[in-house]
């Protein structure tokens, strides 16, 4: 299966991200840029979830309906065609990273995945809901991690 490459200008992978880009910080979301999307995709569905935040990874950014063929998101926008999703904040859109204070700095995956056809989720959808639908029919996807502490 191919890969899709998922880069950002504001953070290489497993680095720390930028404080504006965190939920006290600015709460922006980051810029994001992508390329490799395979012949056939419908949309793209993007995910972020911090894997550090207990025993089920915490929502931060879920925003399907992407457009496959537009290679890149600005800093503090909606990815083009996007729809964006509730967060584990329980608000809409980006929710920035907040990880408890003097916590080893958590990670935050971003994986982008490729897929056929637009999926069909609950009107609630969970990222466990997402990931499995993504998953089961991806032609292909990228991942990249960003890390955080306060």
């Amino acid at each position: 299966m191919a890969g899709l490459v998922l880069r950002s200008p504001a953070f290489n992978d497993h680095d720390m991200m930028p404080e504006r880009l965190s939920r006290q910080g600015g709460n922006l979301s980051p810029p994001l840029e992508w390329s490799g999307v395979p012949d056939g995709t419908a949309e793209l569905v993007l995910l972020c979830e911090d894997l550090d935040a207990g025993p089920e990874p915490f929502l931060h950014w879920l925003v399907t309906h992407v457009d496959p063929y537009a290679g890149e998101v600005a800093e503090g926008r909606v990815p083009p065609h996007g729809r964006e999703w509730t967060n584990g904040f329980g608000a809409d859109g980006w929710g920035g990273p907040q990880p408890p204070l003097g916590d080893e700095p958590h990670r935050y995956f971003f994986r982008l995945y490729a897929l056929p056809e637009p999926l069909d989720l609950p009107d609630r959808p969970s990222a466990a809901d997402v990931r499995r639908a993504a998953e089961k029919d991806e032609l292909a996807s990228g991942t990249l991690v960003g890390t955080f502490a306060r």
